[in-house]
């Protein structure tokens, strides 16, 4: 298995991890949780880059290393349902939405097909993870005595659940959007995927 791929793995392995640390309620493992979060993330962009640099592009690495930043991702947004900070039917359509599309795509090159990418997910997920990491962040911050003491206020502003509630509905409504702006802009491929008729 080449290093890519490897990093990869080590991703889906952390996020398990980061979950069971996270949920803890302790304030020094939620801290490393954070860090950990931080690590499996950078994994993704460094796999990438030495994939692109070495060319070590396997199929198995094109289907794994998409399914890995889903389940990152979808862990990490099912944690603060957890929480009661985000609404579990929001939570459903983004994750639904990604593993229908990471699904597709994962067929389609199985299948040696090429489907159209679009810019508009490319923003989406730089918005998803924007949302995770100020979430990750501000709780992070809002368990550890040292900086939440004297700033209740402020994060009380900060995890307003108003904020928080309509920043997650604009982050869903996005990513539900791009999903079916994929689904029509491939939507000819996806019929010869599938044998689809009119």
């Amino acid at each position: 298995m080449v290093l890519p791929n490897q990093l990869t793995v080590l991703r889906i392995i952390l996020t398990p991890v980061f979950l069971i640390l996270f949920l803890s309620g302790d304030p020094l493992l939620i801290q490393i949780s954070l860090v950990v979060y931080i690590v499996a993330a950078i994994t993704d962009w460094y796999d990438g880059w030495l994939a692109r640099k070495y060319n070590y592009i396997t199929d198995w690495g094109k289907f794994l290393d998409p399914l890995a930043d889903k389940i990152l991702t979808s862990t990490a947004f099912f944690a603060f349902v957890y929480l009661d900070i985000l609404e579990l039917w929001m939570v459903l359509i983004i994750v639904i939405r990604d593993f229908l599309v990471t699904g597709l795509r994962g067929y389609a090159d199985y299948q040696g097909v090429t489907f159209t990418t679009l810019k508009s997910a490319k923003w989406k997920t730089f918005l998803q993870m924007l949302f995770i990491y100020y979430l990750l962040v501000i709780y992070t911050l809002q368990n550890t005595p040292y900086f939440y003491e004297g700033n209740t206020e402020l994060f009380n502003l900060l995890f307003d659940s108003n904020l928080i509630y309509f920043s997650m509905l604009t982050v869903t409504i996005i990513t539900l959007f791009t999903g079916l702006e994929y689904i029509y802009k491939n939507w000819k491929t996806i019929k010869g995927l599938f044998n689809i008729e009119n």
